[in-house]
């Protein structure tokens, strides 16, 4: 007969875990950052260095939720992905306003910023590249929960994936911050590549969401 799995096993209930992670990421991307950072000359050359600066923020803050190990390290995976989307989501907005582009910033172009390097296909539809410009389409509550939910499925199968490290105490939090740095960087230069470029936003869908996008008239 098969052993029961020792009391200490990570969580089963991935369903579950995906719809927290969906709902984390639908109020998180509500709420766009507030930036003390300006239009620059040489956003380029500033948003590196901020990129730089986030990243190493990030890594050091995931690599420390990742040092419990056992069952306190499972317990750490949200806490460790919102910590890490607050300063990911933080460098997004300073990114827009180094490029002058603040008043353009929208939750679309948030969850674009932040997610595309691992869920192309759930925010492909919401940032479009046209030409040298990108055209950012409003989305519907509806809209953006099933994006949401896509990224979903998507983040918490790499979080599971290094809950794995949470076994193994300074290594694991080691590559668990590595990763993040990495990551962090992935958003950075989504952002850089979107920001440089003309941003033009579409109207917001109607409140009832009978239409899924606004019309192109969007500010520049």
């Amino acid at each position: 007969m098969p052993s029961d799995p020792p009391p200490d096993s990570p969580p089963s209930g991935e369903a579950g875990t995906i719809e927290k992670i969906t709902d984390a990421i639908l109020e998180f991307v509500g709420h766009i950052p507030d930036t003390r950072e300006e239009r620059s000359q040489e956003p380029a050359k500033l948003a590196r260095a901020r990129a730089k600066s986030a990243s190493m923020t990030a890594a050091l803050a995931a690599g420390g939720l990742a040092l419990p190990p056992g069952p306190l390290g499972w317990l750490t995976i949200l806490p460790e992905l919102v910590v890490v989307w607050k300063i990911q989501a933080q460098m997004v907005a300073d990114i827009a306003a180094l490029y002058g582009k603040t008043a353009a910033l929208t939750r679309e172009q948030m969850l674009y910023c932040l997610f595309l390097h691992m869920a192309a296909q759930a925010v492909r539809d919401l940032v479009v590249r046209v030409g040298e410009r990108f055209l950012v389409r409003r989305a519907t509550l509806q809209v953006l929960r099933g994006a949401a939910k896509a990224i979903g499925v998507r983040v918490t199968q790499r979080a599971l994936g290094k809950g794995i490290a949470r076994w193994l105490p300074i290594v694991g939090a080691v590559g668990v911050g590595a990763y993040v740095y990495f990551d962090t960087g992935e958003v950075a230069s989504t952002a850089i590549e979107l920001f440089e470029r003309e941003v033009e936003v579409e109207p917001e869908p109607p409140a009832d969401g009978s239409a899924g996008h606004g019309s192109a008239n969007g500010a520049g």
